[in-house]
């Protein structure tokens, strides 16, 4: 298929993660106001797009994951007529704002499940999923995604209701359709509002198997991307129809095979976040990073979708630790390594997004102590740690690895005081890197991180087959070098990129024997050869002449 031309295919996105942003009042915690400081940054930056993680009314248990009003912006953020100004401001530079919408579950404190929970026949009572059970016997076995049963007995109405997150994240039952109907009534609300488009939470998790089906190897097996998505997914197709704006899904558990069902032609959501490369560590503490096996999930992702559909690119986001400590070398080689690892993902076939602080490459914050994690499941898994016999030592060490508090910590914009980012003490512990790494001091610096993302992004921009170009893999068993091309019609472009710390020799087919110019690299003299060698982190990427 010939793809057209689209503003979200042309795109780049950055992603807000709006407590830790930036503060505008002092208060420690980053807000609406702050974002819309922060809008010719961004401009300057060249972004299209801004997805912002939730900022609804929220206990936030799941920092704001858990919703209980979906049309109220929590206080803590700012109000709706300040977001109203930032979506004003944001169009008016061209900027289009993408919103969160968590539809798999809402929090315990909203008014639905107030009302479900206090009779077996409350009209909101089958909004969410009530089984029948008794105190010391739960309705199956099922594992919540953050650990125990996913099943919470509730002695109110002596039955038990299923969460697939956290016990106060109850989730919705799709199987209603007035529920479908508040839900609907509740997004067109906001599209009419002017939003540009939703990144949808865990919505491969919307359909619920039959509850005497076992887990498999895959303990969520149960509720992900479970058959019959399909009838509740086009549904929702059918809505984001009527309006121009753009969706990515978040779709674990949903494969390459399967990805042209999602976002081809007639896919549900324009692209989808899956987590193949992402899932390539997991709770334990990283050796080096196993290129052949990253570059095999992107590629892929890559052939499996090229004229099928669109990718979603991203090395980073609020869940994950930051990708130049994971992926790349923090120490030895910060710079060189957080070029190449965006070098690597920003020029395949979809569209990139960006995570604050990303284009500065932040790094993982040195946590010396438990105290210092917010994440409910960083805590959970050190208590688990301990549990096993694991010294305070070591499990913190493993916890602070792997904890979705490594990208949360506050954005860097300069050296003062609490990094730029507030008045005063914030939320989360600040990252002590920010003397060295930080917004100020890489704008002033032509050879900074941000100057090397903001030419990144020029580059595409200017190059359509960069965009809309077919991907091919060159030496794909190469075990340091991620080497692909992109073509249309007569364009043709090289990627090259060493992703360790170790000089790595290569000798190219002879089909490549071209003449190639330099676009953009992050080291001097890289001239084309057939046969050579890329020094440690080295990234190029070359355009037919």
């Amino acid at each position: 298929m010939k793809h057209t031309r689209t503003w979200w295919k042309e795109a780049v996105g950055y992603q807000i993660y709006p407590a830790s942003f930036k503060d505008s009042n002092g208060d420690g915690v980053g807000d609406i106001n702050g974002i819309r400081e922060k809008l010719p940054y961004l401009k300057n930056l060249g972004i299209d797009f801004i997805w912002i993680n939730p900022i609804y009314l929220s206990p936030f248990i799941d920092n704001g994951y858990d919703i209980s009003d979906y049309q109220a912006i929590h206080p803590k953020f700012g109000s709706m007529a300040e977001f109203d100004a930032l979506l004003e401001e944001a169009h008016q530079l061209e900027i289009k704002i993408i919103m969160d919408l968590v539809i798999n579950h809402t929090s315990d404190q909203h008014e639905w499940f107030i009302e479900s929970r206090k009779t077996t026949d409350n009209p909101y009572r089958d909004y969410y999923i009530w089984v029948d059970g008794t105190p010391d016997q739960v309705p199956n076995d099922w594992q919540s995604i953050f650990g125990g049963s996913v099943w919470e007995y509730d002695e109110q109405t002596g039955q038990y209701y299923l969460h697939i997150f956290a016990k106060e994240q109850p989730d919705l039952n799709w199987e209603n359709d007035q529920l479908k109907e508040e839900l609907f009534t509740m997004i067109r609300w906001w599209l009419d509002k002017g939003v540009d488009g939703f990144r949808l939470d865990a919505i491969s998790h919307v359909k619920k198997d039959e509850y005497s089906v076992k887990a498999t190897e895959n303990p969520f097996s149960p509720f992900q991307n479970v058959s019959g998505i399909d009838e509740y997914l086009t549904e929702l197709k059918d809505l984001f129809d009527e309006y121009a704006i753009m969706t990515v899904g978040e779709a674990s558990g949903v494969t390459a095979q399967e990805g042209p069902k999602w976002v081809g032609e007639d896919g549900y959501f324009d692209m989808i976040f899956e987590f193949d490369h992402i899932s390539i560590w997991k709770h334990e503490k990283e050796g080096d990073l196993d290129v052949l096996n990253l570059k095999k999930s992107l590629s892929a992702w890559q052939e499996a979708l090229d004229g099928n559909g669109w990718n979603a690119l991203y090395m980073e986001n609020h869940d994950v630790p930051r990708l130049v400590s994971v992926f790349g070398d923090p120490q030895r080689f910060w710079q060189d390594s957080a070029k190449a690892i965006g070098m690597m993902y920003f020029f395949l076939q979809g569209t990139p997004f960006i995570y604050q602080g990303q284009e500065i490459g932040m790094t993982n914050m040195p946590f010396e102590s438990i105290d210092q994690i917010n994440a409910l499941d960083s805590k959970r898994l050190h208590q688990e740690l301990l549990k096993e016999g694991k010294t305070p030592e070591i499990a913190l060490d493993i916890v602070a690895d792997t904890t979705r508090d490594n990208s949360r910590t506050p954005m860097q914009w300069s050296d003062e005081s609490y990094a730029g980012f507030s008045t005063n003490k914030p939320w989360l512990v600040l990252n002590p890197n920010f003397k060295t790494i930080n917004v100020v001091e890489q704008e002033q610096d032509d050879s900074s991180i941000f100057h090397f993302y903001k030419e990144m992004i020029r580059v595409r921009r200017e190059h359509l087959g960069l965009i809309y170009g077919s991907f091919k893999e060159y030496l794909p068993e190469h075990a340091q070098l991620y080497i692909y091309e992109r073509y249309l019609t007569e364009e043709r472009y090289l990627i090259m990129v060493n992703l360790t710390d170790e000089p790595a020799s290569y000798v190219l087919p002879t089909e490549l024997d071209t003449k190639w110019q330099l676009l953009m690299g992050n080291q001097k003299d890289q001239h084309f050869e057939i046969q050579g060698t890329l020094a440690p982190y080295e990234a190029r990427i070359y355009r037919k002449k």
